[in-house]
């Protein structure tokens, strides 16, 4: 007497039940490999940002060579001094990208000591742009570097 009876089919590999379901894996297994590779490349135009998580003010750039191309990389640079005696600081730094374009976020809106300096360098050429905070909570610079 057998107590397990199990029932079997066994298909053809070119049936159509079979390239049907072979076809939905592949195609799932396309899509979701498709999809983690599209969102790990992103778009190389996206502004890049950093945030010094003190404050509502930002501060938008877009850094130029001298016949008005867009700089990549060019190192934008801030120290922002804070506490007692402003003691304490904090430095930020963010390069541009293929527009020459890049943020910074989350700067204070009151200084003890305006304006606040930004330095925008690429090589050798380098060029200071200030704000007020106070005055401006969200600037727009747009900075050409040459000789």
């Amino acid at each position: 007497m057998k107590l397990f009876q199990t029932a079997t089919s066994v298909r053809p590999a070119g049936s159509p039940g079979a390239r049907r379901r072979m076809a939905f894996w592949l195609l799932t297994t396309f899509c979701f490999c498709g999809a983690g590779a599209m969102s790990l490349a992103g778009n190389p135009a996206d502004v890049p940002s950093i945030s010094g998580g003190m404050g509502p003010c930002t501060a938008d750039f877009t850094v130029v060579d001298i016949s008005n191309k867009p700089v990549f990389d060019a190192k934008i640079h801030t120290k922002v001094r804070y506490g007692f005696m402003s003691k304490r600081d904090t430095d930020l730094e963010v390069g541009t990208n293929s527009d020459g374009k890049a943020r910074i976020e989350g700067l204070p809106d009151k200084l003890k000591k305006p304006p606040m300096e930004f330095t925008i360098r690429s090589g050798d050429l380098t060029k200071s742009v200030t704000n007020d905070p106070a005055a401006n909570c969200h600037p727009t610079f747009n900075v050409t570097l040459g000789k």
